[in-house]
């Protein structure tokens, strides 16, 4: 039998599983080399960033919370009706971005220095052809022209071509000062990315779209979130739902250009703008709340200046690296965009149906379980932000090697990063679970709710490692342009979780929902370890064979 798979071509082998891949260099997962420090430089300040919204988003709730229990409910809602159109759109387009600007980063870069080789090699061929010796028998004619010459003249001669000499030496010396000084003062071009000229119109529509759906739809929304008519959180919640929606396009524009920077591989760009739009929400947030006294609409307002500070700082930056100006309309990639997009979409929607469903189902058992299930899931969700910063790294560097066929560099990036993950997620595990068995009465007093948080920490603890790893290969499949992949298996996982969540939720209650999610970020586990361990698509160089 052996022999008789061996004889086979390598296209007609069934895939094996190589999990000793994942296990490769496991050794050197805390080495600071080169592949390391590089994996920090580009996930630290990612996950920063990623977490400066949170914590300015917990302040903006804190001064929300002094206007009353109406007010703070009614914020609540409107928010979680605005993160849900945003997420829709945003995961898509920031995915998209950041592997094609990697992507044609380095091919632009390879191109360079092609071109620089090639023109190297034109001045060498120059230089030899310039030096050629004289025919023999023009050597022997001067040197007896030479030889003919008197002393006195050849003495003249010897002054006059030593001076002229001098000067050509002291010309051509100046010259060459003179061009080595201008070149340092030559600013760098700017260079033309239709990648990122497309991200950023595909961002600007989609901003501009979403603004008007959420101002047209705000109280049909807000109906179906269960704010009725005669509810007294409708009036302050359309409020700010319209005006956050006002902020759409700027939040959609800023999420574009940080696909870029990641591109690029800069994390530090996006959060330093992070973070002085953040800090500027918080200082308008108590003015225009508490002095101008314009209650939630203030609230509205100072997210929306800062959302805008923060996409005027990013356009300011990115505009001084890349020409947004395409040379041509047929530059821009649309149909690139929008194939992959849906196919992100299509899995962002499939995760969010999980995820919602369970809600429900945890709504079901009453306003308690569904009170600690909240808390629990806020806990759960937050703490992959970490993980997320080790996906941003690992998609951007693979992302670049695979552009620039260097797919030992590509495999060695990719089993840093899930290497990184899983110890991430066993720190995550204890910190959680430490955080939540000690913590959980900051947020409720509660003992029933208490009792159920007790319950679900084990599952919020325990599934921190399989968290982990699920989200950094999704930025591992994002980096190879795997994107079909990503959203076909999400799809088929979403369906098995789907009747998990509601077979479970019948026969085991508040436990058997968090089965069931556990048994959803397992099979997303799975299914990234299943892609690359096995060698196919995007990974099938690990088998041998070449990407097409």
């Amino acid at each position: 039998m052996s022999g008789e798979s061996e004889s086979q071509p390598a296209g007609l082998r069934k895939p094996k599983m190589m999990l000793s891949v994942f296990f490769r260099d496991a050794r050197l997962v805390f080495k600071k080399d080169e592949l390391g420090s590089e994996i920090i430089r580009i996930a630290l300040p990612a996950a920063m960033a990623l977490a400066a919204d949170p914590v300015a988003s917990l302040i903006d709730t804190a001064f929300i919370g002094r206007l009353g229990p109406v007010e703070i409910a009614a914020v609540g809602v409107a928010i979680a009706i605005f993160n849900q159109a945003s997420k829709v759109t945003i995961f898509p387009l920031v995915s998209i971005t950041t592997s094609f600007v990697a992507e044609e980063d380095t091919l632009n870069r390879n191109t360079k220095i092609e071109a620089e080789k090639t023109e190297d090699l034109k001045k060498d061929a120059k230089s030899g052809e310039a030096k050629e010796p004289l025919p023999d028998d023009e050597m022997l004619d001067n040197m007896e022209k030479v030889s003919d010459t008197n002393s006195g003249k050849n003495i003249e001669n010897k002054e006059s071509v030593s001076e002229d000499d001098c000067k050509t030496i002291k010309v051509s010396s100046s010259t060459h000062t003179d061009t080595k000084s201008v070149n340092p003062k030559q600013k760098k071009e700017r260079r033309h990315f239709p990648s990122a000229s497309t991200a950023l119109i595909v961002g600007g529509i989609l901003g501009l779209l979403q603004a008007i759906f959420l101002i047209i739809g705000a109280r049909p929304l807000l109906h179906i979130m269960g704010v009725k008519s005669g509810s007294a959180m409708l009036n302050p919640a359309r409020k700010y739902l319209t005006l956050r929606a006002l902020g759409s396009p700027a939040v959609l524009l800023s999420l574009a250009m940080q696909g870029v920077f990641r591109g690029f591989k800069d994390t530090k760009t996006p959060l330093y703008a992070t973070v002085i739009g953040d800090l500027t929400n918080i200082i308008l947030d108590p003015i225009f709340i508490f002095v101008c006294r314009w209650g939630v609409s203030g609230a509205a307002i100072a997210h929306v200046l800062s959302q805008y500070l923060i996409s005027v700082i990013l356009l300011w930056r990115l505009m001084k690296k890349v020409d947004l100006l395409p040379p041509s309309v047929k530059d821009l990639q649309f149909s690139r965009f929008l194939k992959n997009g849906f196919l992100l979409l299509a899995r962002v929607i499939a995760a969010t149906i999980c995820v919602t469903l369970a809600a429900s189902r945890a709504a079901r058992l009453g306003s308690t379980a569904m009170a600690a299930f909240q808390i629990c899931l806020q806990v759960w969700l937050t703490s992959s932000l970490l993980a997320d910063g080790l996906a941003v790294a690992g998609q951007a560097i693979i992302a670049c090697a695979i552009a620039d066929k260097d797919y030992q560099k590509a495999t060695a990036a990719a089993t840093r990063v899930l290497q990184m993950s899983f110890i991430l997620g066993l720190g995550l595990a204890v910190v959680v679970g430490l955080g939540l068995h000690f913590g959980d009465i900051i947020f409720s007093k509660d003992l029933t709710v208490l009792h159920f948080i007790a319950i679900g920490i084990p599952f919020v603890a325990g599934t921190q490692p399989i968290n982990a790893i699920a989200f950094v290969f999704d930025g591992v499949n994002f980096g190879a342009s795997d994107f079909a992949y990503s959203s076909y298996s999400m799809v088929l996982v979403a369906i098995a979780s789907i009747a998990a969540i509601v077979v479970l939720s019948k026969t085991g209650g508040f436990v058997g929902i968090w089965v069931a999610l556990t048994i959803f970020m397992g099979l997303r586990t799975f299914a990234g370890v299943w892609r690359m361990g096995t060698g196919t698509g995007p990974w099938r160089f690990l088998r041998g064979r070449l990407l097409p």
